[in-house]
Parts: structure tokens; sequence; C-alpha cells
């Protein structure tokens, strides 16, 4: 992978994050970095899921892969404030 390959899926998943935690309801207690690790796991997932599934190269813009992303994310990060409630 090249570093512009690395930057462009921080920067993807800077906004997968941020847009996965607007879905989720009610105040999250995890960080701004946990926030941007699950983003990207969530973009490279969905990304993958997305391919399988036959709707990643689409002409325009990947509507279908952007929602797989974002549903990733917010479970990813309802998942990691569920957890850190019960500490």
């Amino acid at each position: 992978m090249e570093i512009s390959g690395i930057i462009s899926a921080i920067i993807i998943g800077i906004i997968i994050g941020v847009l996965g935690r607007l879905v989720v309801p009610g105040r999250q207690r995890i960080g701004v970095l946990l926030t941007i690790v699950v983003g990207i796991v969530a973009a490279l997932i969905g990304a993958a899921i997305a391919s399988g599934l036959g709707v990643a190269d689409t002409k325009g813009i990947d509507w279908i892969e952007w929602l797989i992303q974002i549903g990733l994310a917010a479970v990813g990060i309802a998942a990691l404030d569920r957890s850190r409630a019960r500490r």
C-alpha cells in the first residue's frame, strides 16, 4: 500500500467515523482517536463487503458502499460505547 492510500484511508476513516457517531443516538463515551480507528476499520470492512456484493464499483458515487461503511461504524461505536459504560 502506498502512502497516498494510507492517507486516503485515514481521511475516509475520519469521515466514516464521524458519520457513524452521528447515527448513534445519545452521548458516546469514546474518544476521537477511537472514533477514527473505528471509522478506518469500518471503511475497510465495508469496502470488502461491498466488493463481495458487487456494488463497490458503480458509475458515480457508491452510495450503497457508503451506507454499509457508515452502518458498520455506527455498530462499532455503539459496541465500544456500551463496553466502556460497563467499566
